[in-house]
Order: structure tokens, then sequence, then C-alpha cells
């Protein structure tokens, strides 16, 4: 695939030798006790998670819902992280956008163009002409939810159609189709479902990129046995294990040290 993000992934896993994004969930009553709790003291915790975790991941997935939260502030806070992240390590802005085309399209504009995203997440449920304004960044990257990781899961992706395969697996052909005109096409598969390998199957070649590991009870190595495609590439993504795991002023050390143990 010569797709800008997909090479970026290819060449930081062959030099990290890990597939480990890091998600960048910013909550206030999480972060280390001795950062101020608004919105400055969020920005150095992330500017120090940035500056001591680029040589160990391949990726960041900033959760734009996160910065959403403290209003304009938030999304100014957005903006300086997106610029603090080495050019080197793609930035996945989670945002989970798909509306009617002509919204989709002010959606692309924004994680794409205003953000400078180097890719997106996506969801399916309006169809071809609610995605396709982001597939036609070809130099960006998008990963369309197929079966999520949260127990909720199985309210609609894993209902049966009258076919008799379920939502996801319809999900998962289509973006196969998609992909061959596109090429910047990918998934969301949680690890926390046993259909993993199973998707995998049926989109050899797509890059997955898998949450779930950590508090939601994923394994990362079995993410890792699963997941990968034919290039050995996917990203798997941990969020509150890693940023969360100490509230004390020695934290970097400790999230270093998660983020080897994780991806053991």
């Amino acid at each position: 695939m010569s797709n800008s993000f997909y090479q970026k992934i290819a060449t930081n896993k062959k030099k990290v030798n890990n597939h480990l994004c890091i998600g960048l969930d910013p909550d206030i009553d999480k972060i280390p006790d001795h950062f101020q709790k608004n919105i400055n003291g969020l920005e150095k915790f992330l500017f120090e998670v940035i500056e001591n975790t680029s040589d160990l991941c391949i990726a960041y997935k900033p959760n734009i819902s996160f910065f959403e939260a403290f209003g304009i502030e938030g999304l100014k806070l957005l903006a300086r992280v997106r610029k603090a992240i080495p050019d080197n390590t793609p930035v996945i802005l989670d945002g989970k956008r798909g509306d009617i085309g002509n919204t989709s399209k002010m959606q692309a504009r924004y994680i794409f163009d205003y953000f400078g995203a180097d890719a997106s997440t996506l969801h399916p449920y309006m169809g071809t002409d609610s995605l396709s304004p982001f597939f036609e960044y070809k130099d960006k990257f998008n990963f369309v939810l197929a079966l999520t990781s949260n127990p909720g899961a199985k309210d609609f992706e894993k209902l049966k159609l009258e076919s008799g395969v379920p939502l996801y697996q319809k999900v998962v052909e289509t973006c196969v189709e998609w992909n061959k005109t596109y090429d910047n096409i990918g998934l969301v598969v949680g690890a926390t479902q046993n259909e993993l390998p199973e998707i995998r199957k049926t989109a050899k070649n797509l890059l997955f990129l898998i949450p779930g590991i950590g508090k939601q009870g994923g394994s990362y190595s079995e993410a890792v046995k699963n997941g990968n495609n034919k290039d050995s590439l996917s990203i798997i993504n941990i969020s509150r294990s890693i940023l969360y795991c100490s509230k004390q002023k020695n934290f970097i050390s400790e999230i270093r040290k998660k983020c080897l143990e994780l991806c053991c």
C-alpha cells in the first residue's frame, strides 16, 4: 500500500518493534496530583507524555470528545497537542464521524485540514456517501468501525441480516471492496471480540486499529497474533492503562515501564 500513513506505520513498527498506539484521552480527575486541575495542567501533562513516549509507539490517537468536553479551550489544546507530536509519528484523530454527504465533507475538512490529522475513525451506519468525503483525501487514512470492543457491540453490530451474515461482517466485506478503489481504508476491530481472527480472514490486507487492551481486558499478544495483516502490521491502541498508571511525580518512568510491559 502506497498511502503515506500506512508507510509511516510500517516504518515506525520496524523502528520501535511494537504495534503500540497511545490514546490521548485527557481527564483532569486522573492526571498526576502535582498538575493543576485545569487546561494548563492537562497541557503540561500531555506534553510530557508525548515528549517521553514518542520513541516507544507507532502512533498517537487523541479522542476528540475528551477535548470537546472543555469547550473551545479544549479544542485549542487539541490543536497544540497535534503540533507537539513529532512529524514522523502519525496522528489518528478519533472522532467517529460519518453524516450525509455535505456534512461529512465539512467533518473531513475539520479533521484533516484544520487539525492536520493523518487518519480518522468513521462509523458506517449511513453508508457510502457519508464516508466518501473522507476517502477522497488520498493521502489520509480512515478506520471504519466494524466490531467494536464495548459490550454494546452486540446490540447492532452482531445482529444477523436476512442472509444470516452478521452486520459487522457486511461492513468488513464492503470495506474490502471500497478499499480497492480508495486504498486508504482500515477497520476498527476490538481486541475483546472473539471474532477478530475471522474478520482477519475476510480482510486479509486491511490495516486494523485494535482497541480494548488493558482496562477492557484484551490481550496485546493475542491482538498481534490475530490482528496483523499480510505486512505484519496492526495498530493496537492503549489509553487509560498507560496514561493513568501512576499519579506520582515519577509518572513518566511508570508510563514508560507500562508501555514496555503491555507490549511484551
